[in-house]
């Protein structure tokens, strides 16, 4: 860093290459390392054996298992963590936080560098203990291919029988699917015949029933018994009125 300014720092930091995230994802080495190859500090890879010098997880010596330049973070395996949710997580850790006691030496690359400005009983350590690494390696990957092979290589019993088991559930799936695609034609048929059955039965049943005399009463028109009702209260009004006139001429005397 160049500048004292903190915030040209900080823009720096986070807006660097990834070729400077590489080299600033570096952990000190141990003692033994740190005299033997002469450097306070290396970059971490995969495969480096490393402790854990701070935070909860202190005192876990393990291999790297991912080196993630992007976020600046590193995995160990043995680190997990739990979510809310229950899941289970490596934990990342900060390169800073670590400790190399074991450098991978299976690049080439990486042996070059090391390799500089050293003595040659230091190179010739360098190259023996690269060969016995990679034969270690290669060892692992035979390892896994056998296991991988025994898998494919099942008897022929086991694979006759999960193949009979397939059939039938095939078997199955397909009378499912056949009973699902019936034509529309056929379903129709079949709900008319069991209308038919359905009326046939409750005629038969009406049938047994025995039979009850109902009498209904004849309907009163509303509309005459209304007329009639005017009629009279017509009539009633009419007599009364000339009731009240024959009265009002009694009463009035005859002029002469």
């Amino acid at each position: 860093m160049k500048s004292i300014k903190s915030r040209k720092q900080r823009k720096e930091y986070f807006n660097a290459p990834l070729h400077k995230r590489r080299k600033w994802m570096s952990s000190h080495l141990e003692e033994n390392l740190l005299l033997k190859y002469d450097r306070r500090r290396v970059p971490v890879i995969k495969g480096d054996t490393v402790k854990v010098m701070r935070g909860s997880f202190k005192g876990h010596e393990d291999k790297v298992s991912l080196v993630n330049v992007g976020r600046r973070q590193i995995e160990v395996e043995g680190l997990v963590m739990t979510k809310a949710d229950g899941k289970k997580i490596a934990k990342p850790i900060h390169a800073s936080n670590l400790l190399i006691t074991k450098l991978n030496l299976t690049d080439k690359w990486r042996r070059a560098k090391l390799e500089r400005d050293l003595s040659e009983d230091v190179k010739k350590d360098i190259e023996r203990e690269a060969k016995e690494q990679i034969s270690e390696a290669e060892k692992i990957e035979k390892e896994e291919e056998k296991t991988l092979a025994e898998e494919s290589e099942k008897p022929t019993e086991k694979v006759e029988e999960e193949k009979e088991e397939t059939n039938e559930q095939k078997s199955k799936y397909e009378e499912k699917t056949v009973e699902k695609k019936i034509d529309p034609k056929i379903k129709i048929k079949e709900a008319m015949e069991k209308k038919t059955e359905k009326e046939s039965s409750t005629k038969a049943k009406m049938e047994e029933k025995p039979k009850t005399e109902i009498t209904k009463e004849k309907p009163t028109d509303k509309s005459k018994s209304r007329g009639t009702k005017n009629k009279t209260l017509k009539d009633n009004t009419v007599k009364s009125t000339k009731k009240k006139k024959e009265e009002k001429n009694e009463q009035t005397p005859k002029k002469t």
